[in-house]
């Protein structure tokens, strides 16, 4: 069997760099999938992304599918010869279908009859022949949500598509992707270099195109980028760079030959809040932004040019009077905003709409400062301060520079309000009062934060699901999931004693006529209770825990949660498994035998030393069990109810429950309803995969 590498490149115009790392990653995919679909083996691929190409490269390829004997059954051997043995016709269509004589035909005898057969033999193509077809089905499977046209013809794609390269081994391969030939002529660096080199065989790919001021690798691209930031900073005196995840990889995807450089800004600007300024460094610009090591903004920045300058200073002198102006903005917008308090904008919050049944923002403001008055209440906060911030919320978003910078609200919320001389705490909590604003995003550090981002979230879920707009499908567009998750994490990591029921019924009431739906506080707590998988699977928790505790509905997030550590502990018992199945068996006969739990259990009606050991057992551990769940101390709970297996286990062995006397039986079943009951306090144990 020949094996070679493959190279295929699509060379195209100026890639959207949010989402190269995605298209390179898929196309990998696609091309991985459409070679195992027409069976053909390889070692390993690799994905290559610059702004102008995607590429992929197969490592020891098989070049031929292997041949293959397909059987085709013929008709059944009653109906393929008559009476005189002679062909039907259908039997000679068959065959002619074949390309074969009757007499070839061989036959296949099952315990249901026999049969003509043929096997026939299927060359393998190879791979010159297939892949053309496997790129272009790649490509079309690719996530763009717009494509566009171009030229004349009716080929769509994210960018107008320049080149295809497709080389095996050293072998240029004939064929057409979306109109355009196989060459071997490929893009080189847009400024430095020639422009266009040739790719001498798939192996020398890197190479070639690296003397070509390309590197087409993205994680050798962006590692060189990394280590050019940590050079810059050795030389800064233990300064670091705000760099995340996803500015990196936008960078990377901005550049082909990265060089990293420093500039520097007016220190003048270092007056308007860092937020405001990082802000646009990162997000407008695409710059890394330097820190000091107490966390305070520098007057200096970093920068990845896609160039290597003779005279980098002129490059730099570039940047630097790019980002002046809108460094300008921001301390125009800020020193503007400073001369209107938080509090004299409530009213401009009238003039916009939260959502159209649910009132403007100036109502929701109101709302959550009277729900986050209720919260502190409950947590033991300063409730005035809860309903202050909470009043003041939503203020921000009326300033210019948070209407210019979006993703700054709350945050300059904080700093206007110490302007305006409010209480630290509740400056704090209008920053706070968006948190967690993504997966594994911190949380409110105080109480008053903890109030006021709990009422905000209480509300949109109430609201929201009080005018019947539940979320359907990836279809969101009020983020009520993780609106809903950001609430129980709060409240758990906070230990809060927080009733879910009763806060939404506070919610709603505040709403007065506005909202139509009757089970608006059912579906909520629904919706809320079906985020605990998500939240405890990604912290690597056992399914069949997390439904033990969800078919208990428990409204007490924090209460769930100790009822997931006491499962967890209780699994880990070496009667658990026992215990699980026993409860199973007793969740089905009390389901297809209900009987009144009502009456006391009679020890008079006891037919069998079993019975009364299972009874003692379990009132000798009563009250100890009942004192734990008082406590909500789980683990201790079910340990208690671990000692009653060998009882349990006992009782079944002898005793039948469904006796014909009917008040032994009735006697037996409240005996088993109460043994479950217990368990059931914590979770159910029936539905451990144990």
């Amino acid at each position: 069997m020949q094996q070679s590498d493959l190279l295929i490149e699509i060379g195209t115009e100026e890639l959207p760099p949010t989402a190269l790392k995605t298209l390179a990653t898929a196309f990998s995919d696609n091309i991985a999938a459409g070679f195992q679909e027409a069976s053909l083996n390889f070692d390993s691929i690799r994905w290559f992304a610059t702004p102008r190409r995607l590429a992929v490269r197969l490592e020891k390829i098989q070049t031929q599918q292997d041949d293959i004997v397909v059987e085709k059954r013929g008709p059944a051997v009653k109906a393929a010869f008559d009476g005189d043995g002679n062909p039907t016709k259908a039997a000679l269509g068959w065959a002619r279908g074949n390309g074969i004589d009757i007499s070839q035909a061989e036959r296949l005898v099952t315990d249901k009859g026999e049969w003509l057969l043929h096997k026939a033999l299927v060359k393998g193509k190879n791979i010159e022949a297939l892949v053309a077809d496997i790129v272009s089905r790649a490509l079309d499977k690719l996530p763009i949500p717009k494509p566009m046209r171009w030229g004349s013809g009716d080929v769509q794609f994210i960018r107008p598509i320049k080149t295809i390269c497709i080389l095996l081994g050293d072998t240029l391969v004939d064929g057409q992707v979306y109109g355009i030939n196989s060459a071997r002529k490929v893009q080189g660096h847009r400024f430095h270099g020639n422009g266009w080199t040739e790719i001498p065989s798939a192996e020398q790919y890197e190479e070639t195109l690296e003397k070509e001021f390309v590197i087409v690798d993205f994680n050798q691209r962006q590692q060189i980028i990394l280590e050019q930031v940590d050079k810059a900073l050795s030389n800064l005196n233990g300064a670091s760079a705000d760099i995340n995840d996803e500015l990196l990889d936008e960078v990377t995807a901005l550049v082909e030959w990265p060089v990293t450089l420093k500039a520097t800004f007016d220190e003048r600007f270092l007056a308007v809040p860092k937020e405001a300024l990082i802000y646009t460094m990162k997000g407008d610009q695409k710059y890394f932004p330097l820190l000091d090591n107490q966390g305070n903004l520098l007057p200096e920045f970093l920068f990845v040019s896609n160039i290597e300058s003779k005279e980098p200073r002129y490059v730099i002198e570039g940047n630097e009077k790019v980002i002046r102006p809108r460094l300008a903005d921001a301390e125009f917008f800020f020193n503007t905003d400073k001369k209107q308090s938080l509090e004299s904008r409530l009213e401009s919050l009238s003039t916009v709409l939260f959502q159209k049944q649910l009132g403007t923002l100036k109502d929701k403001s109101e709302r959550i400062s009277s729900l986050a008055g209720v919260i502190a209440a409950k947590i033991g906060s300063n409730v005035e301060h809860a309903k202050r911030a909470g009043l003041l919320s939503k203020t921000d978003l009326m300033t210019e520079m948070v209407m210019e910078f979006t993703d700054i609200q709350g945050v300059m919320g904080m700093h206007y309000a110490r302007i305006d001389g409010e209480v630290e705490d509740v400056a704090v909590a209008l920053d706070e009062q968006y948190k967690p604003r993504f997966s594994g995003d911190s949380l409110p550090t105080n109480p008053t934060s903890c109030a006021v981002a709990l009422a905000d979230k209480l509300d949109t879920l109430t609201g929201i699901f009080g005018i019947g707009q539940i979320p359907k499908g990836d279809r969101d567009p009020f983020a009520l999931r993780r609106a809903a998750i950001g609430l129980l994490r709060i409240i758990q990591h906070h230990n809060l004693d927080l009733d879910v029921a009763e806060l939404v019924k506070a919610s709603q009431a505040l709403f007065g006529d506005k909202l139509s739906n009757d089970t608006v506080d059912t579906d909520v707590i629904a919706f809320i209770n079906s985020r605990y998988r998500n939240l405890y699977t990604d912290l690597g928790v056992d399914i069949s825990i997390i439904q033990s505790v969800q078919v208990c509905n428990p409204t007490k997030p924090a209460n769930f949660d100790a009822r997931i550590k006491g499962v967890q502990a209780f699994v880990e018992l070496s009667e658990a498994k026992a215990l699980a199945a026993a409860n199973k068996r007793v969740a089905n006969i009390l389901a297809k035998n209900p009987t009144d739990t009502s009456s006391e259990i009679e020890s008079s009606l006891f037919e069998s030393d079993e019975e009364s050991a299972l009874y003692n057992a379990f009132n000798a551990v009563k009250s100890d069990f009942e004192t734990s769940i008082e406590k909500g101390d789980y683990v201790n709970a079910l340990s208690k109810l671990a000692s009653l297996q060998v009882p349990i286990d006992a009782f079944f062995d002898n005793v039948m429950v469904m006796a014909e006397d009917e008040k032994v039986r009735n006697n037996r079943l409240r005996l088993l309803s109460l043994i479950r009951g217990s368990f059931t306090a914590t979770a159910d144990i029936s539905e451990l995969s144990i």
